[in-house]
């Protein structure tokens, strides 16, 4: 069995982000010693290691709850999960999208923004924030 510290160590993980999931459901420890520290099985390694990957491929923590919760249903397959990492690359490619769009419009502003020294108030970059468009909301 392994304490929080010695699986934070393995995990290459804080102590505390494995309060923190532990708080948010992702992780529970396999037992308590007599002086209640937690205590954590191998297979706990595995699972922040998986947590992690699925973070860096863009997973919320709600998302990759519901991954282990089909990782370990015996009526899930694998196109289940299929469907989990196909839904997450449209949404992310939305995002880029949508961070594209803000780039230009950032860089369209950066050129027309082109008199250096100029008082804050005549700030062609502000005043672009305070108009209001057609398509504002």
């Amino acid at each position: 069995m392994l304490t929080i510290g010695k699986l934070a160590t393995l995990a290459e993980i804080s102590a505390d982000a494995l309060r923190f999931y532990e708080d948010e459901g992702l992780i529970s420890p396999a037992d308590r010693s007599a002086s209640g520290y937690r205590l954590y099985d191998q297979d706990s390694v595995k699972r922040i290691r998986f947590i992690k990957q699925a973070q860096h491929c863009g997973f919320t923590l709600a998302e990759i709850r519901d991954l282990l919760t089909l990782r370990g249903s015996d009526r899930a397959c694998c196109d289940d999960v299929r469907n989990q990492a196909i839904e997450k690359k449209l949404q992310l490619e939305q995002k880029i999208k949508a961070m594209k769009s803000m780039s230009k419009a950032l860089d369209q502003l950066i050129a027309d923004c082109t008199r250096k020294g100029r008082p804050v108030a005549e700030c062609t970059i502000l005043a672009a924030f305070e108009q209001t468009t057609k398509t504002a909301h």
